[in-house]
């Protein structure tokens, strides 16, 4: 029989403002648990490049939510998580949870880097978010009407940020899922022609897939002043590694993970692709 974890102290969720770290935090707080947001504008910041906000975030902390900004793939990203990993440890906090890459090698570096602490911890690979679209770096794109991406003709099985905050608060909360890795795809393979199309037809405009070469791809990111390091996560959906359905959602939760349809009638519902 499993144990479940009867812990007070807080949750630290680095990125609690973030795609899942937000999700993370509601259902905790949910549960009533306590959850504590560490992010540059929090209450107690936290921020992975300044090392002298790491203690006063994870002070008093039972277990905490691990999220690296912009992505595990960035150079300098193993180094970071396996320093805070270690530095958690050392102050009692063993119970970490890894939001980690599917298919990215740079980021099994850092889940082996978060092992090697010696803490209590669960990888959950999560596969592109649904919420690209509406949260994130797609959001504006779709927003004119025009996807313009390096991705050719290939597909991804993109997973729902609820579906992964759902498996990450699991991990959280159960001992059972110490020393666990979890892929998390959702339950369709996609194209970003099939996605043009299905936003389409929920915001009632028209929203066209337009194909571009990764070089002209990295100049828009420079003039937009985004890391043009951005553009190597293509290579994740172009080589077809991840062009696969995986398990992870119904292995956790017992019950199938959000189809992409249901996510874009949802999102549409909230305005947020109002031209």
């Amino acid at each position: 029989m499993s144990t479940r974890t009867q812990n007070t102290a807080p949750t630290l969720v680095i990125g609690g403002t973030g795609k899942t770290g937000r999700r993370v935090v509601e259902r905790l707080r949910g549960l009533g648990r306590a959850a504590r947001v560490g992010s540059r504008g929090g209450d107690i910041p936290f921020v992975w490049e300044d090392e002298s906000t790491w203690a006063a975030a994870l002070d008093g902390a039972g277990a905490a939510y691990v999220t690296y900004y912009p992505d595990l793939a960035f150079p300098g990203a193993k180094e970071a998580i396996g320093r805070f990993a270690a530095f958690a440890v050392e102050r009692g906090v063993r119970r970490l949870v890894l939001l980690s890459g599917r298919g990215e090698e740079n980021a099994v570096a850092s889940e082996d880097a978060l092992k090697a602490s010696g803490c209590d911890w669960t990888v959950v690979r999560a596969n592109w978010f649904n919420q690209n679209f509406s949260e994130s770096f797609f959001l504006d794109p779709v927003r004119s009407g025009e996807l313009a991406l390096p991705t050719g003709d290939a597909v991804e099985p993109f997973v729902d940020a609820d579906d992964i905050a759902d498996v990450v608060v699991a991990a959280l909360t159960d001992d059972r899922h110490i020393g666990k890795t979890y892929e998390l795809s959702g339950p369709r393979l996609l194209g970003f022609t099939d996605i043009a199309r299905e936003l389409s037809a929920v915001t009632g405009r028209t929203i066209t897939y337009i194909p571009v070469g990764v070089d002209d791809y990295r100049a828009a990111l420079r003039e937009l002043g985004e890391p043009e390091e951005f553009a190597d996560l293509f290579d994740l959906i172009v080589d077809g590694r991840n062009a696969s359905l995986v398990h992870g959602v119904r292995e956790v939760l017992g019950r199938e993970p959000k189809d992409f349809a249901d996510y874009a009638k949802e999102a549409a519902a909230t305005g947020v692709w109002d031209a």
